[in-house]
């Protein structure tokens, strides 16, 4: 259940960077969500080492345990920014 909230707030980072993107971006849009998208990228690699982290020292997991927890949740919302990046990035 954890990981589904983590996951969550990684698609709500997403938005937020999006969001962001769209409003900086005045003239091209589309430019501006690309560049959202590849910001997203490193702050949620950053965001979903600090919960592996976490995993570690509080949960009491191993690395081994927590690692494939780290991969299921930083390539979900990563695949979804570089989906979007690829679709905005075609036109």
């Amino acid at each position: 259940m954890h990981s589904l909230k983590i996951i969550a707030g990684g698609f709500a980072l997403l938005a937020i960077c999006l969001l962001m993107g769209w409003r900086a971006s005045r003239t091209d849009r589309t430019a501006g969500f690309a560049r959202a998208a590849r910001l997203f990228l490193p702050v949620w690699l950053l965001a979903s080492g600090i919960n592996l982290w976490f995993g570690m020292k509080h949960g009491g997991y191993s690395f081994g345990e927590e690692v494939r927890v780290f991969l299921v949740v930083f390539a979900i919302p990563a695949a979804a920014a570089m989906l979007i990046w690829w679709r905005v990035s075609r036109r």
